[in-house]
C-alpha cells in the first residue's frame, strides 16, 4: 500500500512565498542558539513576569462582573466558561482604555476581540479582497506579518517607500494613481505609525494630518497597527491616527501583546465605519471571524481585562516599569553603537524616539548565512532587513531590537556584533581586491591579446 503524498504545489500559492518562510527561518535560528545574545525577537521585558498575576486578574475580572455588573455566580461561569459572544466580552473595557489612554472615542459595538492582532489583520484583508482588482499598500520595510496574511487572504501588495520621515506620500499618491489607472483598486494602506517595526521610524503629526486628508481624496482606509505606541522615549506622544480621523478613514489594529501580556494572545481591531445595506464593518468582520477562529478564549480575554481593571483601564499606568525599561534600553544601545561604530567606520544607524527596534546599515551583505554564523561562531542573533524589504538597501541592513536586554547584555552583544563586523569587513575588502585583481589580469590579456592582433598583417 502506498502513502499519500501532496504535491507543494497543488497546495495554496502562499505556501511557497518568502514571507511566510521569514518567521519559520528567525525561530529556528533562535531556538538552535538559545544562549546567544539576541538582537533578534520584539518580545515584551520578561523580568516583570509573575504567574501569581494571572490569578489576580482572574479574580479581578470575575469581582468586575459580580458587583459592577450584577451577574450572578451561574452567569458569571457561563461568560468564562463557554464559548461566548464572537465579538468579545471585554470590548467596554477595551473602549475605556483607547478613550483613556489614546483619545480614541470608540462605540463597544465597533470593537472585535481577536486572537491576538494577527488575527485582525487577517479578518479585515479577506473583508476587503472582493475581487482580483482590489491591492494592499504597504509602507516599506514593512512588519512581515501583514504580508503574510494579505498572501493567505489572496491580496496583492504593494510597496510604496518610507523614507526617513516614515511615509513618502507623494510616492504614496502617485502609486494610488498609477494603480487606479491601471484599473486596480487600491483598499487600504497598512501603516505602523509610532516606532515602526522594523525602522523603528514614526510618522510627524503633520503627516498623520496629510495622511488622512489623501485617504479621503483618493478614497482608500488606513490600516494603523499601534503595538508600540506607549513606548515612546518622552511624555509627549503624537495623537494615534486614529483619534484625529474624523472621515471614519482608519481601522485601528491593536493588541495586549507588548502592553498586557503576549501569552494571551488577544487583540483587537476598531472597525467603526458604517457599510452601506448593512451595519457597522465590524459585525462584517465578526462573520469571518465566527467562521475562523469562532471567538476569543474568554479566559484570555479575563486575564487582560483583570489587568485592565487593576489600573484604572490605563496601560500607560500598568507600564509604568516596563516603559522605563524600554527607554533605558533604547539609551543604551544608541550609546553603545555609537562607542563602538565611529564616523567613518562604514557602518550608521537611525535614531528612533521610542520603541523597540532600530536599524543598522552595513558595509556588506547581511543574509540569512551571515546571521547563521553570527549566531554559531560569535553568539549574537539580529534580523536581516532583507526579511522586511527588498533592493540593495535592505540587502545591507540589519534590524536590532533591544527590548528583551538589559544594558550589560546590550554591550556584550554588540562586542560580539563588532567582532562579527570585522572578520566580515576584512571578507569583503578582501574578495573586493582578490575580484579588482583578477579584473585587472582580464583586462592585461584582453589588451595582450588586441596588442597581438593589431600587430598581424593585414588579410586582404
Amino acid at each position: 500500500m502506498t502513502t499519500a503524498a501532496i504535491k507543494v504545489t497543488d497546495l495554496h500559492a502562499s505556501l511557497s512565498d518568502p514571507a511566510l518562510d521569514s518567521m519559520n527561518f528567525l525561530n529556528e535560528i533562535a531556538n538552535r542558539y538559545p544562549d546567544a545574545v539576541s538582537f533578534a525577537p520584539g518580545r515584551p521585558y520578561e523580568e516583570f513576569f509573575d504567574t501569581r498575576l494571572i490569578h489576580e486578574y482572574l479574580e479581578r475580572f470575575e469581582s468586575y462582573l459580580r458587583q459592577e455588573k450584577g451577574l450572578t455566580d451561574e452567569q458569571v461561569c457561563r461568560i468564562l466558561f463557554q464559548y461566548g459572544r464572537t465579538k468579545g466580552v471585554i470590548d467596554d473595557l477595551v473602549a475605556e482604555h483607547l478613550a483613556i489612554d489614546e483619545g480614541i472615542h470608540a462605540a463597544p459595538e465597533s470593537i472585535v476581540v481577536t486572537v491576538g492582532c494577527q488575527e485582525a489583520m487577517f479578518l479585515v484583508l479577506r473583508a476587503l479582497r472582493a475581487d482580483e482588482r482590489d491591492v494592499l499598500l504597504t509602507v516599506a520595510p514593512a512588519y512581515v506579518g501583514i504580508v503574510g496574511a494579505a498572501r493567505l487572504a489572496d491580496l496583492p501588495t504593494v510597496a510604496v517607500p518610507g523614507g526617513p520621515a516614515g511615509v513618502d506620500l507623494p510616492a504614496l499618491a502617485e502609486a494610488i494613481r498609477r494603480l487606479k489607472a491601471e484599473g486596480r483598486r487600491p483598499r487600504a494602506c497598512y501603516i505602523v505609525a509610532d516606532h515602526s517595526n522594523p525602522s523603528g521610524i514614526s510618522l510627524s503629526t503633520a503627516d498623520r494630518h496629510a495622511l488622512l486628508k489623501l485617504a479621503e481624496t483618493e478614497d482608500f482606509l488606513i490600516l494603523e497597527d499601534n503595538p508600540y505606541g506607549l513606548f515612546s522615549a518622552g511624555d509627549e506622544r503624537p495623537p494615534t491616527l486614529k483619534s484625529i480621523d474624523t472621515g471614519r478613514r482608519v481601522v485601528y489594529l491593536g493588541s495586549f501583546a507588548k502592553t498586557g501580556m503576549p501569552g494571551a494572545r488577544v487583540g483587537y481591531l476598531v472597525a467603526d465605519q458604517e457599510t452601506v445595506g448593512g451595519g457597522l464593518l465590524a459585525d462584517e468582520l465578526a462573520k469571518i471571524k465566527s467562521m475562523l477562529t469562532v471567538n476569543t478564549s474568554p479566559i484570555a480575554q479575563a486575564v487582560v481585562a483583570g489587568k485592565l481593571l487593576t489600573h484604572g483601564c490605563s496601560l500607560v499606568q500598568a507600564n509604568e516599569r516596563e516603559i522605563a525599561v524600554y527607554r533605558r534600553n533604547m539609551a543604551a544601545l544608541l550609546e553603545a553603537l555609537a562607542k563602538r561604530f565611529p564616523a567613518g567606520s562604514g557602518i550608521s544607524w537611525n535614531r528612533p524616539h521610542g520603541g523597540f527596534f532600530l536599524v543598522l546599515s552595513v558595509p556588506f551583505d547581511a543574509d540569512d548565512a551571515l546571521l547563521e554564523r553570527s549566531a554559531r561562531e560569535f553568539g549574537v542573533l539580529w534580523t536581516p532587513m532583507r526579511h522586511f524589504a527588498s533592493g540593495p538597501g535592505a540587502a545591507r541592513a540589519i534590524r536590532l531590537s533591544c527590548s528583551v536586554l538589559t544594558p550589560e547584555r546590550i554591550e556584550d552583544g554588540l562586542d560580539r556584533l563588532a567582532a562579527l563586523f570585522a572578520t566580515t569587513t576584512e571578507k569583503a575588502e578582501s574578495k573586493r581586491i582578490d575580484t579588482d585583481s583578477r579584473h585587472l589580469e582580464q583586462t592585461i590579456t584582453g589588451l595582450d591579446s588586441y596588442t597581438s592582433i593589431q600587430k598581424e598583417p593585414p588579410r586582404c
